[in-house]
């Protein structure tokens, strides 16, 4: 049994759903591990990680829109305005997402649905630098 650990940085540039299924697989790969659980964490309070369709970039809008329409960007709304008028619909999106997901690992892919992907949700405005934590427990 070993253990793996990696950080992934992904820069974003608005609201977005960023795929990052191919960064997570290149990580498995890497680390030769044949069986076992993967653990991602995104350590932000204002960007979630979520396991969604692959095939359609309309189920991205759609969900980009609901998740807008839902915490709107309404300073009258929220006490909370430290950082900008999109600072407190963010953390209320990261709390009814994902901040961390676990997976398993099968013969050294990582066991996903035909038409799932994993997806850092960025829920700001600006830009800015996620770091994901990856942590493989598993054997060779």
């Amino acid at each position: 049994m070993i253990q793996k650990f990696r950080e992934i940085q992904v820069d974003t540039s608005r609201q977005k759903l960023i795929d990052i299924s191919k960064q997570i697989e290149f990580f498995i790969k890497d680390t030769k591990v044949v069986n076992g659980i993967l653990n991602l964490s995104i350590l932000h309070t204002s960007a979630s990680l979520i396991i969604q369709e692959n095939a359609s970039q309309e189920v991205l809008v759609d969900l980009e829109n609901f998740f807008n329409k839902l915490a709107p960007m309404n300073e009258s709304l929220y006490h909370h305005k430290l950082e900008g008028i999109d600072d407190m619909p963010a953390h209320i999106k990261t709390t009814l997402t994902n901040t961390n997901l676990t997976l398993s690992i099968v013969e050294n892919s990582l066991k996903l649905g035909r038409w799932q992907g994993i997806y850092l949700f960025e829920h700001r405005l600006q830009r800015h630098l996620r770091t994901i934590f990856c942590h493989i427990i598993g054997n060779f």
